[in-house]
């Protein structure tokens, strides 16, 4: 129904947003990752936008851009996951980060967002496998099977250290492919230790 807004935003209140479109105050929840690249207020605004209705309520959820509008719609689609979760999920991981998760059959990344228990992670992964594709980086290629288990336990281990996501990622990316385990995690450390 209401597909866009482009006006002038009045107010953040995380997650909340006031847009005034020609006079019209839209109240809008984004997503965090959104949310921390808006404009000052007072700044022009434009606004993707999924229009949820309910028994109870009205609900507008913005976006800055088309991938997150995509994944929200992706995830409110799964059985037991509703806008508020899916919320979450893109408050937690930005598209391109749940897009490798699900590559990588992540569930750690994801049971760390709050109100994802494990139960839920999995049945995320298994429902979003496939579909969003489209979403990873153009310089990321799905690795065959053997090499994804070494990624994915090599950045278990990382986080395990201490280390982000947006660190141990990037550098995972960078590993030769047919690496042991001990030997990917200790060139990632290397790779971590000249940054």
């Amino acid at each position: 129904m209401i597909g866009r807004l482009t006006g002038t935003l009045l107010e953040k209140h995380p997650p909340q947003v006031l847009v005034d479109v020609q006079g019209v105050g839209y109240e809008v929840d984004v997503p965090m990752s959104s949310f921390y690249n808006l404009p000052a207020t007072g700044q022009p605004v434009t606004l993707l936008t999924h229009f949820s209705v309910r028994e109870d309520a009205q609900q507008l959820y913005g976006f800055l851009t088309a991938k997150e509008r995509e994944a929200f719609r992706l995830l409110i689609r799964i059985s037991g996951v509703g806008p508020k979760l899916a919320m979450a999920v893109l408050s937690g991981l930005s598209v391109d980060e749940l897009a490798q998760a699900v590559a990588l059959q992540e569930t750690g990344r994801l049971t760390r967002i709050p109100g994802v228990g494990k139960k839920t992670a999995e049945r995320l992964l298994l429902e979003l496998k496939g579909k969003l594709a489209d979403a990873l980086p153009a310089d990321t290629s799905v690795p065959t099977s053997t090499s994804t288990a070494i990624q994915a336990d090599t950045l278990h281990a990382l986080l395990a250290l201490g280390y982000s996501d947006k660190e141990a990622v990037p550098v995972i990316k960078q590993l030769p492919e047919g690496l042991a385990l001990e030997e990917a995690i200790r060139q990632a450390l290397r790779l971590l230790a000249k940054k």
